[in-house]
């Protein structure tokens, strides 16, 4: 499920919707109090897979603080809620039942979407357990957001179960939001990455760095990377099957770092092949990095064998590209001089020469 909001304030970030700091339990605990109900207006838009986008929109009463929030939900997550089958608008009142309140839509709808007012009614049982858990009372703002969210006191007593107790507001938000759910947190337990930072948790939700992605590395020889390590390994695109084919290079092992930089740098199988077949069939990752930094390609190796330098080391032919020593220069220099060392090459292009 999506979520993300466009706070109109300056100063917050655009990273998800209503993300504000819930303290630890103060010693004294703060009594429970309602806060009342949240108002504004709302705006859907019904997908072709059942699933809809609902617009949210609010102002204070100061004007200082507004927000636009669109997530995307399931139409069974809503009581009331049908999809007509005309274009003509009819008038409409749903619900959205959270375990923190409950928001009470009104408006029109048609086949295409609806718009109207919505109301938001928090649950004063739900505020209390809150407190009785030993987290500070939140505001309107806050309670709004854990029951769009639905950060329910379920949810809360999972958490606590293992070992995720008294866990920051913006960090139950961007859990819930992302996915980052109990069964989440036991799988990987499962897997041997035991009580992981909820930021850890929710990056590896983002990327994709799933349970299954996580067995499918041990078993390409990867069995204890680090949390940053697989959220890296997602974002650069490092798969088994790139693994299985890069252990050409050095002793059969790449360090998760090297891999990560050969994905950055554009250093594929293909790449490594055409260089094996030019002779250099024992590269290292390092080696190779180096290549695709500097221009070193196949043609440019293949075009210096053809001039009679084989065997050119890969520093050599780093070296060589790193000073401009071009496949013409070398005609030119060659075309004057005899027995040209790519030393010679390489400290003439330097100095001018040639």
């Amino acid at each position: 499920m999506k979520r993300f909001a466009t706070p109109a304030r300056a100063g917050l970030g655009i990273a998800i919707l209503f993300l504000f700091a819930w303290a630890s339990p103060p010693a004294a605990r703060a009594q429970t109090k309602n806060p009342g109900p949240t108002t504004g207006r709302w705006l859907l838009d019904f997908e072709r897979d059942g699933s809809l986008q609902l617009t949210l929109k609010r102002k204070s009463e100061s004007g200082r603080d507004n927000w636009t929030s669109s997530d995307d939900f399931q139409i069974a997550e809503f009581q009331g809620l049908k999809r007509p089958s005309s274009p003509a608008e009819v008038p409409i009142q749903f619900q959205l039942v959270r375990d923190a309140g409950t928001v009470t839509f009104e408006g029109q709808v048609n086949d295409g979407g609806g718009s109207g007012k919505f109301r938001f009614e928090p649950n004063p049982e739900y505020l209390a357990a809150l407190a009785k858990m030993g987290y500070a009372s939140p505001d309107p703002s806050e309670t709004f957001s854990l029951a769009i969210h639905d950060v329910s006191r379920t949810f809360l007593r999972e958490l606590e179960t293992l070992g995720y107790n008294h866990v920051a507001m913006d960090d139950l938000i961007a859990m819930r939001i992302h996915g980052a759910s109990p069964q989440f947190i036991r799988d990987l337990k499962a897997l041997g990455y035991d009580h992981l930072a909820v930021d850890d948790l929710v990056s590896m939700r983002i990327h994709g760095a799933t349970p299954e992605y996580i067995r499918t590395m041990k078993a390409a020889g990867y069995d204890h990377l680090t949390a940053e390590d697989l959220v890296s390994f997602r974002i650069h695109g490092v798969t088994p099957e790139f693994v299985k084919e890069m252990k050409v290079l050095g002793d059969g092992h790449i360090d998760a770092d090297e891999l990560v930089s050969l994905r950055i740098h554009g250093a594929t199988p293909e790449f490594v092949r055409q260089m094996g077949s030019l002779g250099y069939s024992h590269l290292s990752a390092d080696d190779v990095v180096n290549m695709r930094i500097h221009g070193v390609t196949p043609d440019f190796v293949r075009d210096l064998q053809a001039l009679g330098y084989r065997d050119v080391s890969p520093d050599d032919l780093v070296s060589m590209r790193i000073h401009g020593v071009s496949v013409d220069y070398v005609k030119r220099v060659k075309s004057r001089y005899k027995d040209v060392s790519i030393d010679d090459l390489v400290d003439m292009k330097i100095h001018g020469r040639g």
